[in-house]
């Protein structure tokens, strides 16, 4: 196999900080590429050509047939990075065990679940122009189920891992949306394991460096102080509404 010859196209967001960690946790080298939301680049052609729905992170590299090769979706990078990079399987199980499949169980878990209901948790809390509330309770309530899933999972885990005795993609999926859970209005001091677990993970080298990729991941230290916490949600706020004026002209 080629040597990875990564671009990482991210943001300061859960689900961009996915894959600069777990980047990290596999000591992969790459380049970074920081995509500025308030000049709208997401949405230039350049970047279009590389993700055409518009969205961070996403990820290039030659691939085997010595061309480049285009990744989007952070669920889709993260199974590309683990079957091109983990052949070892230190975050990952052979294809076809019992692991293997549950890992895409909670990996996909995250994808249709967490990251939807928390993101749009977000939005209804922080980024809607009114205040309404039908919109937060409803998604705060479902984070809050999602999260009840979570926790029971991490209570029976002896390894303290979701799956098996190991970190993989499915731990590193879900962290930056449970870290950030206060900014759903989700308190995580309900979830016990769930706290106790991120807070294991935060520990670990990768996750501490990756964690800040492309900037410094301040959101805890934003929610601890309430008018740098309402100028970040005022600034942010501009921005989704920005886009969405923008995606409603085509």
């Amino acid at each position: 196999m080629s040597q990875p010859n990564i671009t990482l196209y991210t943001a300061q967001t859960p689900n961009g900080i996915k894959i600069s960690i777990l980047l990290e946790e596999l000591s992969l080298p790459y380049t970074t590429k920081k995509i500025s939301f308030d000049a709208n680049e997401q949405k230039q052609p350049w970047f279009l050509s590389i993700n055409p729905n518009g969205r961070i992170p996403a990820l290039t590299d030659t691939h085997s047939d010595g061309q480049t090769i285009s990744l989007f979706e952070s669920g889709g990078i993260m199974l590309y990075l683990i079957e091109q990079y983990d052949k070892s399987h230190k975050l990952s199980y052979p294809q076809g065990t019992r692991e293997y499949y549950e890992t895409l169980n909670w990996l996909f878990f995250m994808n249709a679940g967490v990251g939807p209901m928390q993101g749009q948790a977000n939005h209804f809390t922080r980024y809607a122009p009114e205040n309404i509330p039908y919109g937060q309770t409803r998604y705060q309530n479902e984070t809050r189920r999602l999260y009840g899933v979570l926790e029971a999972q991490l209570q029976k885990s002896q390894s303290g891992f979701l799956v098996g005795d190991r970190l993989t993609v499915a731990d590193i999926a879900h962290w930056g949306w449970v870290a950030a859970a206060g900014w759903a209005g989700v308190d995580i001091e309900e979830f016990p394991a769930l706290k106790a677990w991120e807070e294991r993970m935060l520990a670990r080298p990768g996750f501490e460096k990756g964690r800040h990729v492309p900037e410094r991941h301040n959101i805890k230290e934003l929610m601890a102080d309430k008018g740098k916490m309402e100028e970040y949600a005022k600034k942010s706020a501009r921005w989704v509404q920005e886009g969405m004026k923008e995606d409603a002209k085509k």
